[in-house]
């Protein structure tokens, strides 16, 4: 492609709106350009890196024996209601009614595909099968940020399981996962293999695929020693139970008043004490009953282990009206020590000594207050996020926190939708069974983003060979000078019959200003022809990496380049 042919709009400024390296250089580069809050065109340069990563995605989906198909975007809202996800989604989902029904943009497909199946499957003979597809998604986000990182409009391959037993499912979730790696790995792309929640998916085992980047917006609980990996919802904290022992003859807790503070932070202050002295004292409400956690005051309660320590289907913060209820205070004032619902606390409550609580009473605090002794504490959960420097649940080494990009996500999701709508089979004996499904999916726009975010450096984008728009940037210096431009198209012609992208910049420019937009768009190998060098009869010939250009004689330069894609 000749750049006078095509279109690349680049920007020299970095623009206002843009906070991150990813969002910036896509802008800069040309490669998109938004349209409104979380929707964005994809220019013709980053089209071309959509369709390429999603080449690679298809190739190892079907190496993987997955199946493509395509269904529509616009789904029937019934379909959420059978399964509970309408209110799961809450505001995230899209939905609007017309005179024909309710109906909303497709979050994902789960629905969609176990109703097809419902309809078409029906004998343990025509399974196990996984189908799959590349579409684009909708979701409500309340703050569209980061370029197409986080978007309300973005092309996903979401690909779904279908089997008759665990072994079936285990065999093809496996496939799955690998498939994920050499995608990743086939992108030029650094990822970690995360232990995750499933969230509003549903399931019971699933893992994320992060991509390692100081401005990723979740957090990986890693172990260098061991290789153990959880997103920061999953993550163990390598704490074991502990119950406390009674202290006999301890004194009672002193009540303090603590006017107007009601969180920890300026109790703390008021006190002239820490927060890890502190017992924090959350009221949930899971599966409509009132429940409190009780975490140390300077940790995190995790709503997923909240959630699996109660065996609960669904766990929220509880309202002010219900903390009133079993606290008979305020918000910021519940503790322990008389409180009028059932609790649970995490293993760290149990290691501090004397305690500061809430006193379930306005404005006052207890001090003093000893687990186990004040109040009953016959086992201990982990509830809490894990921190940096928490043992390994796996070796007891240090854990470390590093940002990360979600980029992949894989589920087993158990008989969840299939039980909902109705996905059955019948096996040899002909007795019926719900179908066993899992999740795949992979953010496309996303993997290019991450791409961008983590392949970089100062003057612009450092493309990976498999997914570069072209592989190859030709520049001939002086369009005016007969022999550059003969010579120049010489070597476009030959690269482009032996398969190679080229991007000619044939641009009526200054060198330094070619320069600059190729340094800025990326493309892995880059050929200069013209001034001294083609008098010398030579082509100057670099990888984006390199500092200094290869003088390789103009004769050689199209087996020269071809030898550094072979190799690269």
């Amino acid at each position: 492609m000749r750049w006078t042919q095509t279109f690349i709009p680049t920007l020299k400024e970095v623009p206002a709106d843009a906070e991150v390296p990813s969002h910036q250089l896509m802008l800069r580069s040309g490669m998109i350009r938004q349209l409104m809050a979380g929707a964005y065109t994809f220019m013709p340069l980053g089209y071309r890196v959509i369709r390429k990563v999603s080449e690679i995605v298809r190739e190892e989906m079907d190496r993987a024996g997955g199946v493509e198909l395509f269904m529509p975007a616009l789904q029937p809202m019934d379909l959420f209601e059978r399964t509970g996800r309408r209110e799961a989604f809450g505001n995230v989902l899209f939905n609007f009614e017309t005179k024909r029904g309710h109906f909303a943009l497709g979050p994902t497909h789960e629905e969609v595909i176990t109703d097809l199946v419902s309809r078409e499957i029906k004998t343990y003979k025509q399974l196990p099968i996984t189908l799959y597809q590349i579409q684009t998604k909708f979701r409500n986000e309340e703050r569209p940020r980061f370029g197409v990182l986080r978007t309300s409009e973005f092309l996903m391959k979401d690909a779904y399981s279908f089997a008759t037993s665990l072994e079936q499912l285990n065999v093809q979730y496996d496939a799955m996962y690998n498939a994920y790696c050499r995608i990743f790995e086939r992108c030029g792309l650094a990822y970690i293999p995360v232990e995750a929640e499933s969230g509003p998916i549903g399931g019971d085992a699933s893992h994320e695929f992060m991509a390692p980047a100081d401005n990723g917006e979740d957090f990986v609980v890693r172990c260098k020693d061991c290789g153990y990996a959880a997103n920061q919802e999953r993550a163990d904290t390598g704490r074991a139970s502990a119950v406390p022992a009674k202290v006999d003859g301890a004194a009672e807790p002193n009540q303090v008043d603590t006017p107007n503070a009601g969180s920890i932070d300026d109790v703390s202050k008021m006190l002239k004490t820490d927060p890890s002295t502190f017992i924090k004292t959350l009221i949930y409400v899971a599966d409509d009953k009132p429940v409190a956690v009780l975490v140390r005051g300077d940790h995190e309660a995790n709503e997923g282990k909240v959630r699996r320590a109660l065996k609960a289907t669904n766990v929220e913060l509880a309202d002010e009206a219900t903390i009133v209820k079993v606290t008979g205070a305020p918000v910021g004032f519940a503790g322990p020590v008389g409180i009028q619902c059932p609790f649970i606390a995490d293993h760290d409550v149990a290691g501090i000594a004397s305690a500061i609580t809430g006193a379930n009473a306005k404005d006052a605090h207890l001090i003093g207050v000893i687990p186990g002794t004040h109040f009953e504490l016959t086992e201990t959960h982990d509830l809490r996020n894990a921190a940096a420097d928490d043992p390994c649940p796996k070796c007891a080494a240090k854990l470390e926190i590093v940002h990360g990009i979600e980029i992949g996500h894989v589920f087993k999701l158990g008989t969840k939708y299939s039980e909902s709508l109705d996905a059955n089979y019948l096996d040899r004996e002909e007795k019926k069974h719900p179908i066993i499904m899992g999740c795949y999916g992979i953010g496309v726009s996303r993997v290019v983003a991450s791409i961008v975010e983590t392949c970089h450096d100062e003057n612009g984008i450092i493309w990976p060979m498999n997914v570069a728009p072209y592989t190859v940037a030709l520049i001939p210096l002086n369009v005016k000078d007969e022999d550059t431009m003969t010579a120049a198209t010489k070597i476009y012609d030959e690269l482009t019959a032996a398969g190679v992208d080229v991007l000619m910049d044939d641009r009526d420019q200054r060198p330094g200003f070619k320069f600059k937009d190729a340094d800025l768009i990326g493309l892995p190998v880059r050929v200069i022809i013209g001034g001294k060098g083609l008098k010398e009869g030579n082509a100057e010939i670099k990888l984006r990496t390199d500092a200094e250009a290869t003088k390789i004689p103009i004769g050689d330069a199209v087996a020269h380049v071809r030898g550094l894609i072979a190799n690269a």
